[in-house]
């Protein structure tokens, strides 16, 4: 198993077999630079394409922005070319950095050093509904008992248009939205604060590589090969909103108020050794859908909650990216079917990953059943939504031959209600 010259414990997010990419700030520097890291360091790419170290893999310098657009937008191999070069000067075998101080300080940053900034200028976002058992659950929840899938879903991977200026990474705050609400009393909608914050468990993909041109789609066979990396994705929901705003549009205010994001992508290499064969689709999907390697990874996905008078966080599901029905690159394909041009920086998200019992739903609408069966906390506390105050976290990895490759966390904390002159708090 390969190693580097940094000792890297077995259950860290980041050893030599992840690599992932992310952008920051450095000590004395204001704007952001392109990153990767390794346990507890960020390495500088900006230092080392200066010092020539990438010169034989890349054709021109991407690394000097603040975002990491002018790297995702070269080819797959070129990817991989980079990711290899960083193993080699990490490894425990290579005296490169090992050896020389002067370059380790100059080129690894602790991370307690480090600020961590949104690492893609993200020009679109579409997020999708591809897992089965959140689309069944959703059913049943409002439709009752003897409800199914609304015939399109089990034909094409549905989506709706969101919201990129909002896109965050952990740690940022999420601001209690206001809008229409109507509620089951009242003849019409009132305007207040919202009373069911709900967060929802999904990967983000990005994408990456030479894109397709307007009216000319995307093969699925050939997908993957615009898929930069994936990162962890809370779609934040306000569920009072969403009911009286989705009909006959769909998401609106109800979700455009933040979406947030873990500040490292890990790339399809990493995630390589975890992927595994989904379940055969039927019907079968159309001939532009059905793909040869119908497949997604191995990704332990866990919520967990924290309260204001809590110590510790609450584990409340643990989920797993294998619960999708439709493929990252089914959806990347069905995307881009009518012509439509892709962007590299775009973010895709995958919709909430939920499996096939309790302990394995991505949201608290399912969760508490609509609110209907609060969740109980060990501090005595019960929950059906999220209050102010509350942390939800997100966290998603693998787990290696001695060795973890990890996503990090997603952080956020809810926050009261901003005053206007139409509500005060």
């Amino acid at each position: 198993m390969a190693k580097s010259f940094i000792p890297v414990a077995s259950e860290h997010h980041f050893p030599i077999q992840n690599i992932p990419f992310g952008t920051g700030i450095k000590p004395g520097d204001s704007l952001p630079r392109c990153v990767s890291r390794l346990g507890d360091f960020a390495v500088d790419l900006k230092e080392l394409e200066n010092q020539g170290f990438f010169a034989d893999v890349l054709p021109h310098p991407v690394f000097q922005g603040s975002f990491l657009n002018d790297f995702m937008s070269l080819s797959r191999t070129q990817w991989v070319g980079v990711r290899g070069k960083l193993q080699h000067l990490l490894s425990e075998d290579t005296p490169t950095l090992r050896d020389n101080q002067e370059l380790r300080q100059a080129v690894l940053v602790p991370i307690e050093n480090f600020t961590s900034t949104l690492p893609v200028q993200i020009g679109d976002y579409t997020d999708f509904s591809s897992s089965k058992h959140h689309a069944l659950n959703l059913s049943f929840m409002f439709g009752g008992p003897n409800s199914s899938l609304r015939p399109n879903w089990l034909r094409l991977p549905v989506a709706y248009h969101s919201r990129a200026s909002s896109v965050r990474i952990s740690g940022h705050p999420v601001t209690r939205p206001k809008g229409q609400v109507k509620l089951p009393d009242k003849e019409d909608s009132v305007y207040q604060i919202s009373e069911k914050v709900d967060y929802e468990l999904e990967m983000a993909f990005f994408v990456g590589g030479k894109v397709n041109e307007l009216g000319d789609p995307i093969d699925v066979e050939r997908a993957r090969e615009n898929i930069f990396g994936l990162s962890l994705l809370n779609d934040w929901s306000s569920r009072d909103l969403k009911v009286w705003e989705y009909v006959p549009l769909g998401c609106f205010n109800s979700k455009n108020f933040i979406s947030t994001i873990s500040p490292w992508i890990v790339t399809l290499e990493a995630l390589e050794p975890f992927k595994q064969s989904l379940p055969a689709q039927d019907p079968q999907p159309l001939p532009y859908l059905n793909e040869t390697d119908h497949s997604s990874y191995n990704i332990r996905l866990d919520s967990l909650i924290k309260t204001p008078s809590m110590e510790a966080p609450h584990k409340i599901s643990e989920s797993n990216m294998l619960y999708l029905y439709w493929s990252i690159t089914q959806q990347l394909a069905h995307h881009t079917e009518s012509g439509c041009n892709l962007r590299v920086g775009d973010m895709m998200g995958t919709g909430t990953i939920s499996g096939p019992d309790q302990s394995s739903l991505g949201c608290l609408l399912e969760l508490t059943w609509a609110g209907k069966n609060p969740i109980e906390l060990p501090s005595g506390e019960k929950r059906t939504f999220l209050e102010d105050g509350d942390e939800l976290i997100l966290t998603g990895a693998c787990t290696g031959e001695g060795y973890t490759i990890g996503f990090g966390e997603v952080v956020s904390k809810v926050t009261p209600a901003l005053q206007d002159k139409y509500f005060h708090n």
